[in-house]
């Protein structure tokens, strides 16, 4: 795998505006032409056999990773592993991707969001959270590097499990939900129901484009659809439906700046996932990353 800036040495022109020419790239402002180790092999203005400069060379990243389908790109060299899912690897489990989203809206903010277990039955009415209860109990969050995992569990509608239907199991249910973090904005969601059986992860990668604008990767990972493609295309559809209500309520911010200061907002117990998340952040900001 090569990963390189999307800049020519020549005139900085976007590479992206070019081409792949059998495993090289020409870059489409002046034809250059580089090889897979981002060497340039051709100037069409010179002609045959002119000698390309030594510094006609593209720039490329400090690192590249790829784990659970996803490529990491480390510009400088990297503070911390690239996270993993690891139910990726079990063959039990089938994947399904959601399509990539662009949103205006902050990553820092979409994390907090991810992780709060408050706002169900709110944000989430339309979907699954209109019979779920508003108290959040106690909960724990460890702290793991620069990351962490919380668990917490609570009633909700499983409205999915066709033992509802068959009068087998009530509507309201229990489940448990572990949340992992791993800084900056890889997030994970392992969601098992412990009445209906079966586990559902949703893994959600925040890449941030600018102060406004995020690109959101997410994939789920089940293991309770039987095989079936047409009830994993119905899991991601409705997931997508999950994150349109979460982004609509995002879209409403004015400020998308999220306070790493834990004394300008106000905090109660059911927020130890998204405070936990401030912190790290702050670390890390003062560490001068």
């Amino acid at each position: 795998m090569r990963v390189f800036a999307d800049r020519c040495p020549h005139r900085r022109a976007p590479l992206t505006s070019g081409w792949c020419e059998e495993g090289r790239i020409r870059c489409g402002y002046h034809g250059w032409l580089f090889d897979s180790t981002g060497r340039c092999v051709e100037i069409p203005a010179l002609g045959d056999g002119a000698t390309v400069p030594p510094r006609a060379q593209l720039t490329g990243p400090a690192d590249v990773y790829e784990s659970h389908h996803m490529v990491y790109v480390a510009l400088e060299s990297p503070w911390a592993d690239p996270p993993k899912v690891s139910v990726d690897s079990l063959s039990e489990f089938q994947r399904g991707d959601l399509p990539v989203m662009r949103a205006r809206a902050s990553a820092g903010l979409l994390a907090d969001n991810f992780l709060d277990v408050a706002h169900f039955p709110f944000v989430h009415r339309g979907t699954f959270g209109a019979q779920e209860e508003r108290i959040v109990p106690t909960y724990h969050v460890e702290r793991m590097g620069d990351g962490f995992r919380a668990v917490y569990e609570h009633d909700f509608a499983n409205r999915e499990d066709p033992g509802v239907a068959r009068g087998e199991r009530p509507l309201i249910q229990r489940r448990r939900l572990t949340y992992h973090y791993v800084a900056p904005y890889h997030l994970e969601l392992d969601i098992e129901f412990l009445d209906a059986g079966g586990r559902n992860v949703i893994g959600f990668f925040l890449v941030p484009e600018d102060d406004e604008w995020v690109r959101i990767y997410s994939s789920l990972w089940r293991n309770d659809v039987g095989g079936s493609r047409e009830r994993m295309d119905e899991a991601v559809a409705f997931e997508i439906a999950v994150i349109e209500e979460d982004l609509a309520l995002q879209a409403r911010y004015r400020d998308f700046s999220m306070p790493l200061d834990l004394t300008e907002e106000v905090h109660t117990r059911a927020d130890r996932t998204t405070v936990e998340l401030r912190r790290i952040l702050g670390e890390i900001r003062q560490r001068g990353f």
